[in-house]
């Protein structure tokens, strides 16, 4: 089986050996390189089109490490296969943690890769290839998430968290509301304000939102469904977000919690 080989490093000559590396076990290792790229967000754009089974991913990159990019891979339809390669061991367990197939010391030998890729072969075609996981592994190793994942249109998109005003709970999806537009994405809002307590903060039942967003609140009211003629209108109040028009209501369980966030005068 002829693997479709992506490479991503920000260092030009060590793309350029792992590019000769790969020339030089093509008879042992059939493969197709189908791209590289110098950073994550230009691998992330270049995913769709592409389509790797199996990324050669440097693990220190301005931007956004490897460890993160291959957070995010879980949210593609087919997520490649991992192998992580560095300069620096004492990343070797964390590479292990997001699932990647093997770990690859800089300055990497022929017969060491070729050994890491007969590995990833392997795991490829294996239905146990555990991609459900990274998400979760990477959230765990990073402090917090800088971005949302978002599939969309046959892209990979990454939403900065600082963008987002705040999250909606509608069916299966969570909708994230910026200032310019909405994404969807499929994760428990449980998780993220577990992950994200300091940054969002529970309006209600199905609304995070981002504390920095919030500059007041005003009285509203919502619709209280007692079975059609018995329903009554129950003052409420609503959280006021700055460049976002819409008020998202507040419930009387999270009221007392979100009122302490009024600075005292």
């Amino acid at each position: 089986m002829s693997l479709r080989i992506f490479i991503v490093d920000d260092e030009a000559p060590a793309r350029d050996r792992l590019r000769t590396l790969l020339s030089d076990i093509a008879g042992n290792c059939p493969h197709e390189l189908v791209g590289e790229a110098d950073s994550a967000q230009t691998a992330l754009d270049a995913l769709a089109e592409a389509q790797p089974d199996l990324m050669l991913l440097d693990v220190q990159m301005p931007g956004m490490t490897g460890i993160e990019f291959a957070a995010h891979m879980s949210v593609l339809p087919h997520p490649p296969v991992i192998i992580f390669v560095t300069a620096f061991d004492h990343y070797a367990l964390s590479a292990f943690d997001v699932h990647a197939v093997d770990y690859l010391l800089k300055p990497v030998r022929a017969s060491r890769l070729a050994e890491s890729l007969a590995r990833a072969g392997k795991r490829r075609m294996s239905a146990a290839f555990p991609n459900d996981g990274i998400s979760a592994a990477g959230a765990a190793l990073c402090s917090k998430r800088r971005h949302f994942p978002v599939w969309e249109r046959n892209r990979l998109l990454l939403v900065p968290v600082v963008d987002v005003l705040y999250l909606k709970a509608e069916m299966k999806y969570i909708t994230l509301h910026t200032g310019t537009r909405n994404y969807l994405i499929e994760e428990s809002l449980v998780s993220i304000e577990e992950e994200l307590a300091a940054d969002f903060i529970r309006v209600h039942r199905n609304a995070l939102v981002a504390r920095k967003a919030i500059i007041g609140f005003e009285r509203g009211s919502v619709l209280v469904d007692q079975d059609g003629a018995n329903d009554r209108v129950q003052e409420s109040w609503e959280v006021i977000l700055e460049g976002s028009k819409e008020r998202l209501p507040i419930s009387r369980r999270q009221w007392t919690l979100v009122k302490a966030l009024l600075r005292q005068p």
